[in-house]
């Protein structure tokens, strides 16, 4: 019941693509003709402030300025982690102390105040550029690709034992089962599947040179959980949620949790989908989203929709991270018959997971799930976002995600592989 009154109270539920649910309805014939002329009004008012042409506008201008906070706190962490490395080099090699004696005239507090002042210069000089307007965009069409992987910092004070996860075995493994998690239940439908550019900026470090970040693939681990992040299934899960990855729509320790599987496609279009299984989508967006890709989203409500989607923030949509947004049907519906967006480039999800208070954040202590903040293409990578060609693998968005997530992570994600490899062998 708390599952459900989690569901319920979520945001994106206004973007299911139900029939009535998506784009409100006309004013009461009873009401008065002054009343609505008032309406009407409002109504075109809220119509200008959700303009499509303005909503994909702001997109591309935000796509154009690369002013996207989650991939300076990419950049961050990856600074951080490089900071890491050459104090630790630099350790290795002056064991008695720093460069010419520096470390023995430096306390400890001191060498807190000297962090604390770089990562403050580099906030003012991020905030600078962003009002300057002599921002290098570097290449546009994103050839220079960089590959490297983002693993979170030894020194992070945001840390906590209560939040790392630990890829190795546990006593306790239960919750592994996937009979309880996110909604689930021992009687829910077993998993269909389980069987088979760039931003740069100068460090004000005088030893660390500067970063770059690939902003179309990036990963690193973050300590808690916070909307538009995923969760990525910890190798021994089992059950429906068996390797996936699961985007937070909503999280709330006292209310509750809810979110949407992104990487299991099921086979099919939104057409066959739809005209196969239970689902409550109307005639209309079946047949203008009819050449759409659906995943399997979650164990709750799986007859209902939601949309998934990269266009920008229309009427009844959210923006759930920058460049990701969810719901607006009714709007994209027409964006596709003006021939304005294509139907691949959005994503129906069936069904979605939620937790009740609480419940998400002792699975992410037990080590159920990796949270992780991760680029959009990511993200949108069943909506029509584009695929590394040699780096990723189009199909498997858990193994893509713990590859760049880097370290433990892609060490478990090879041990899962080869775990998986073994089985079959066994079997033929």
């Amino acid at each position: 019941s708390s599952s459900a009154a989690a569901a319920a109270s979520s945001p994106f539920r206004q973007g299911f693509a139900t029939g009535g649910g998506c784009g409100g309805g006309g004013a009461p014939s009873s009401v008065t003709s002054s009343s609505s002329s008032a309406n009407g009004a409002a109504a075109a008012a809220l119509s200008m402030s959700k303009n499509p042409d303005r909503a994909r506008m702001e997109k591309n201008l935000e796509d154009l300025m690369d002013h996207d906070w989650r991939v300076f706190r990419a950049k961050l962490v990856l600074q951080e982690e490089r900071e890491a490395e050459e104090e630790e080099e630099m350790a290795s090699n002056n064991p008695e102390g720093g460069i010419g004696g520096e470390r023995d005239n430096k306390t400890g507090d001191d060498y807190k105040l000297d962090r604390q002042e770089n990562l403050g210069n580099l906030f003012a000089g991020v905030i600078n550029s962003i009002f300057s307007g002599d921002d290098d965009d570097g290449d546009e069409d994103g050839n220079d690709v960089k590959t490297e992987s983002s693993p979170k910092s030894e020194n992070d004070s945001s840390s906590s034992s209560s939040s790392e996860t630990s890829t190795a075995p546990t006593r306790s493994s239960s919750i592994f089962d996937g009979d309880s998690v996110g909604g689930a239940t021992p009687s829910s439908v077993l998993d269909p599947f389980a069987t088979s550019p760039k931003l740069t900026a100068v460090s004000p470090s005088r030893r660390v040179k500067p970063v770059d970040v690939d902003r179309h693939r990036w990963a690193h681990p973050i300590p808690h959980i916070e909307p538009g992040c995923v969760l990525v299934a910890n190798e021994r899960l089992g059950g429906v949620f068996h390797q996936t990855v699961v985007l937070v729509i909503d999280h709330l320790d006292h209310a509750g949790s809810t979110g949407i599987v992104i990487n299991r496609p099921i086979p099919g279009n939104l057409q066959k989908v739809a005209s196969e299984q239970p689902s409550n989508v109307n005639l209309s967006l079946k047949l203008a989203f009819a050449d759409s890709s659906v995943t399997y989203g979650g164990p709750v409500l799986p007859e209902e929709y939601s949309i998934l989607h990269g266009y920008g923030e229309v009427d009844g949509a959210t923006t759930v991270a920058t460049g990701v947004f969810v719901g607006g049907s009714e709007q994209l519906m027409n964006e596709v018959r003006r021939n304005r967006l294509n139907a691949k480039e959005a994503l129906f999800v069936k069904g979605h997971v939620a937790w009740a208070p609480g419940q998400l954040r002792r699975e992410v202590a037990k080590g159920v799930w990796y949270p992780a903040s991760v680029s959009a293409d990511f993200i949108l990578r069943y909506a029509g976002a584009p695929v590394l060609e040699g780096i990723d693998d189009g199909d498997d968005l858990w193994s893509d995600i713990l590859h760049c997530l880097g370290g433990k992570y892609e060490e478990a994600c090879e041990k899962a592989h080869q775990q998986q490899q073994k089985k079959k062998k066994q079997q033929q």
